[in-house]
């Protein structure tokens, strides 16, 4: 990882990539969604502050974990002045977050305990694959459509 010197308190958006990661193409898309900022300089090059690396790290870090970057940009944006985010505050957030990600596991155990059934069928029917329609309340009741306004019991 390239070292840059404590005196430097900005970096190029090459020496914010090499340091933290992320592609350049991320770094421009984080910052076109309000995740990170830059200031231009006189030459219309971008300048970061250092803070930027730990912005990024947090970004990534989340993303890692499943978290929407509405959703971490909603969970910056609580912080104040737009400070970089310190270990307590990923505490508090990801704390938040941790109701949805139990949710995320669920589902993929679900997933994971139907994948069975479509081996080896190749099919993926409506009628009786819990993947392809996983939230069937009418499958019971026999395949095909069902009419408008029927009533089911």
């Amino acid at each position: 990882m390239p070292q840059i010197s404590k005196q430097v308190h900005e970096l190029t958006v090459g020496q914010l990539s090499a340091r933290s990661g992320a592609a350049v193409s991320a770094l421009h898309f984080y910052e076109s969604k309000g995740l990170i900022h830059s200031r231009r300089t006189s030459g219309n090059q971008r300048r970061y502050d250092r803070d930027a690396l730990r912005r990024v790290a947090f970004i990534r870090a989340a993303q890692r974990v499943g978290i929407p970057l509405a959703t971490i940009r909603e969970a910056l944006s609580t912080l104040p002045d737009e400070r970089t985010p310190t270990r307590e505050d990923w505490a508090r957030l990801s704390e938040a977050w941790r109701a949805e990600l139990e949710q995320r596991i669920a589902q993929l155990g679900k997933l994971r305990d139907h994948l069975d059934d479509c081996i080896g069928c190749g099919c993926l029917s409506l009628a009786t694959c819990a993947l392809s329609n996983p939230d069937d309340r009418f499958g019971v009741l026999g395949t095909g459509s069902m009419l408008y306004g029927q009533r089911t019991g």
